[in-house]
């Protein structure tokens, strides 16, 4: 399953420095009721796109229980030229778990 969605860029404020982009609800459903095993945090491995740069994560449900969160690399933050606040366009394939 792939899924491509827009949305900012923010900083957990329990660790900084750690940056994040929501999955929106509606694709947050979707890839729930995708039959997995389970996995510690209820983690979803997938391939995450963002402009040129392409690497594999995991995404986790976040503080809202409705929506899952992708963590963004700083490498990929500064390839991108990415910063807190800004739209991310992000297109995310499920792996195999």
């Amino acid at each position: 399953m792939h899924f491509t969605f827009t949305a900012p860029l923010w900083e957990w404020e329990a660790r900084a420095a750690w940056y994040f982009v929501s999955v929106p609800e509606e694709e947050s459903a979707d890839i729930r009721e995708v039959p997995r095993p389970p996995s510690g945090f209820g983690a979803v491995k997938v391939r995450a796109t963002v402009g040129g740069s392409t690497w594999e994560t995991s995404i986790f449900p976040g503080a809202a229980p409705d929506v899952y969160v992708l963590p963004m690399k700083k490498s990929v933050r500064i390839a991108e030229g990415i910063e807190e606040g800004d739209p991310v366009t992000v297109h995310i394939e499920l792996l195999h778990q």
